[in-house]
């Protein structure tokens, strides 16, 4: 992260003295709460038969009414965490107690760096002593609230962070957390702890769960105390403090989160954009959609592009064998992995091949699933995708699919455009085939973008490709030829652009020259309709979907802007700003939708269909004339034999 902030070291000694006090916290201490209510009733035994546990009368003493009357409570969280095993503590129970202490243990030294820094050890000293002057009581009262609130933050923060490997797909609604007391900096944590222990006690069903609820309820209590600290005096020493906790890799600073990958490190052989020659429109789209994807908010949870609606969730590359679709995606991951490194976010990148169809019953189904869910996950930025999916996922009614290929295809038909779909743009999904139209026309229908890659197509793209192969161990002259000129992205882009104001196969060209020799130019919104109506009654499969395609890849182009390299490069100027602002900034940049946005994009992606269309039907017919060709060929033999 760059920045003005001066790191500072927050020593592993100075976390460790705090080791002891941390891990009594852990094993019991009473609570009564004040601002929550307990949700989990405590049974306790009767002191004797026909007595009972509660007091049964209320102060009549005034002023005392007003008091919480609530029972000081047992808090002992590394007791209830060890309930969920069956006896012995297992790697899962260990990992979650290991992080609440050290977290606990990293909050305790930040506020004791906290009350050396702002000046508050000297005026608790002070008070201890019975000499703290009257004039320092409220500078004492608001340091105290200060350091409470910068210690919550903390452990909250660094228990996250320590737990992030070890959170699945499993997510927990914890509720807004309540029990925030700012007296001081103990009863601040302790009033956490308890109404820790009371989410686990209720949600916290299994160890999956238990993982899950502390996670939730980390992420829940940083929020809550961010909003408290947006309006609380004497904490400017850590807003503007950055520490640094080597063992861990652990970064404070002020009240933002930490980031920790739930992965581990992505190993692929990066391509870099020079390297992908032709697929124009393709490449150009993929560095566009990485960049869209850095726009993601984490606090929020939200990307400005998907709220504007032009940000491609979904996306189908075809093209023939060795056109450069593997080449595409090492070029997209390799792009996002270090934009991800310079703003310090987690990247997750995951391919779902063939080998993950099982032959158990629902196994399939549940590795598509958690491929699903690990790219999803909110607090990454994901990119998925689908190698041959034309194998992957089979057509429904197909009998030479097997149960597990049905299993998949349902699966990722839910999570493209399901009921319950969330497109929060911090991922996205990519699937890839040489013979789409063998894809399922419903999961195919939901690519929202279609990228063509079609490979080198022209003679410069010929010289470019076979210079760039080569490489430089050679005295070979280039001749007359400018090497790269024509894979300059914009020009090479715009030129593709234009190729589809008209259509390119034969079914979609009649319809088109039909339509226009009846209405004329395709210039309102009527006529763009009509056209539309014209294609769906050629083929029926092109449904309302497809139009909403259509819309979201004329938005894309109503953004057609690339994001600066330098937004990329210094995340102070745009991917760290607040969502506002970097939704004000995406808004300043955007263009007007033209008629000719719309009928290009109507062309590109109707030919697809088309051509998917085209040869589905060919390969069914040439298959039947081959099964035809063959009875004949069995039926002659099998008469000679028998004369």
């Amino acid at each position: 992260m760059t920045g003005a902030r001066d790191t500072m070291e927050l020593r592993e000694e100075t976390i460790r003295a705090q080791y002891d006090p941390a891990l009594a916290m852990l094993t019991g201490f009473d609570h009564a709460p004040r601002l929550a209510k307990a949700a989990v009733a405590e049974t306790r035994p009767e002191r004797s038969p026909g007595i009972g546990t509660r007091p049964m009368f209320r102060s009549t003493t005034p002023g005392m009414v007003t008091r919480s009357t609530a029972r000081p409570g047992g808090v002992r969280l590394m007791e209830r965490v060890e309930t969920l095993g069956d006896g012995l503590v297992s790697p899962v129970q260990a990992q979650a107690l290991h992080s609440l202490r050290r977290g606990l243990a990293i909050a305790l030294a930040m506020a004791e760096t906290f009350a050396a820094q702002s000046g508050l050890a000297e005026l608790k000293k002070a008070n201890l002593e019975g000499r703290l002057p009257e004039g320092k009581r409220t500078e004492f009262t608001e340091l105290l609230a200060a350091e409470a609130l910068a210690t919550l933050y903390t452990f909250a923060n660094a228990t996250a962070f320590l737990l992030a490997p070890s959170m699945g797909s499993t997510t927990v609604e914890v509720g807004a957390v309540e029990e925030i007391l700012t007296d001081n900096a103990p009863l601040a944590l302790q009033g956490a702890l308890w109404e820790l222990d009371q989410d686990i006690a209720l949600l916290a069903s299994d160890e999956p769960r238990l993982i899950a609820v502390i996670g939730a309820f980390c992420e829940a209590l940083m929020q809550r105390v961010a909003l408290r600290a947006e309006a609380a005096p004497r904490l400017q020493s850590f807003i503007s403090g950055s520490w640094r906790v080597e063992a861990d890799g652990l970064s404070i600073a002020g009240f933002k989160p930490a980031r920790a990958a739930k992965g581990g490190a992505l190993t692929m052989q990066f391509k870099k954009p020079s390297e992908v020659v032709g697929n124009h429109i393709a490449k150009y789209q993929s560095l566009r959609l990485a960049k869209m994807l850095m726009a993601y908010d984490f606090e929020r949870k939200l990307n400005p592009f998907a709220e504007l609606g032009g940000f491609i969730f979904t996306f189908m590359g075809d093209g023939k064998p060795g056109t450069g679709k593997t080449t595409l995606i090492q070029m997209m991951a390799g792009l996002l992995n270090d934009y991800c490194k310079v703003a310090g976010y987690p990247f997750r990148y995951q391919n779902f091949s063939i080998d993950q169809i099982d032959s158990y019953q629902g196994k399939s189904g549940q590795n598509a699933k958690a491929f699903i869910d690990n790219v999803l996950d909110p607090g990454a930025i994901g990119f998925g995708t689908i190698d041959d999916i034309d194998q992957v996922a089979g057509k429904r009614g197909d009998r030479q699919s097997s149960a597990g290929q049905q299993e998949v295809t349902a699966v990722f038909m839910g999570a493209f455009a399901g009921a319950n779909t969330v497109v929060r743009g911090n991922c996205t999904f990519g699937m890839f085939s040489n013979y789409p139209e063998n894809v399922d026309d419903a999961l195919r229908q939901r690519a929202g973008a279609r990228f063509l890659v079609d490979g080198p197509q022209s003679r410069e793209d010929y010289i470019d490709i076979l210079s760039l192969l080569l490489g430089k161990n050679h005295a070979i002259p280039v001749g007359s030829h400018d090497l790269f000129a024509a894979q300059e992205i914009k020009r090479a882009v715009a030129a593709s652009f234009e190729g589809h104001s008209k259509p390119h196969e034969d079914g979609l060209l009649k319809v088109w020259e039909k339509v226009q020799a009846d209405l004329g130019a395709l210039d309102t919104l009527a006529k763009l309709g009509a056209y539309l109506k014209a294609i769906q009654q050629a083929d029926e499969r092109f449904t309302g979907r497809a139009i909403k395609n259509i819309t979201d890849a004329v938005k894309v182009r109503a953004m057609d802007f690339e994001l600066p390299d330098a937004w990329m490069e210094n995340p102070d100027l745009f991917l760290f700003k607040p969502y506002d602002e970097k939704l004000a900034m995406i808004k300043g940049l955007t263009t007007p939708i033209t008629v000719e946005m719309v009928i290009q994009e109507i062309n590109r992606y109707a030919d697809s269909e088309f051509r998917y269309a085209d040869k589905s039907d060919e390969v069914a017919i040439d298959g039947m004339v081959r099964d035809f060709k063959r009875q004949e060929e069995a039926k002659r033999r099998y008469l000679e034999g028998k004369a």
